[in-house]
């Protein structure tokens, strides 16, 4: 059953009670990862093994969001600034004991390359808090997989001419 989030604001990132963030390079330059991030919604899938389907809503204001295990995401789209950060907000889930949540992607130019940060900014139920800061190592790991997997698609791309 979907549950309600509390709306928050972009502040949200630097103000959670529990905040992740993880940081790795890709060797796309950050133009590229910014279109398969905020672009290339239904894209998703093919480089981030945990989501299942990623569809934009509401003309591209939103995303529904599918992950492994069932887990279902209505989001709101809080900030997409070309080439620098993409963020979102999710407004339902039918995850149990999470009260807010916000996700930011931020770009920065890197060599050639981009470093892209992430930040998974939650609060919820003291449960839920304790089991997101247990999992802090597999959504690492997953982050970490998920950029190799999408710079590598977006090195094929370049290579066989296909543009960003």
């Amino acid at each position: 059953m979907a549950r309600r989030l509390r709306p928050v604001g972009l502040d949200f990132i630097e103000d959670a009670p529990v905040r992740l963030a993880f940081t790795a390079v890709a060797g796309a330059p950050p133009e590229a990862v910014y279109q398969a991030l905020a672009e290339e919604v239904e894209g998703w899938p093919r480089w981030f093994r945990a989501v299942t389907l990623a569809r934009p809503t509401h003309g591209g204001a939103g995303r529904e969001i599918g992950l492994m295990g069932g887990v279902r995401f209505q989001e709101t789209i809080m900030a997409a600034d070309p080439e620098r950060r993409y963020a979102y907000r999710v407004d339902e889930t039918n995850t149990p004991g999470v009260r807010a949540l916000l996700e930011e992607w931020r770009l920065t130019p890197a060599g050639p390359g981009t470093e892209v940060r992430w930040t998974f900014a939650a609060d919820g139920s003291t449960p839920f808090r304790l089991a997101l800061t247990a999992f802090r190592p597999a959504l690492g790991h997953s982050f970490r997989t998920a950029v190799r997997t999408l710079d590598t698609r977006l090195a094929e791309r370049r290579a066989s001419g296909q543009g960003q």
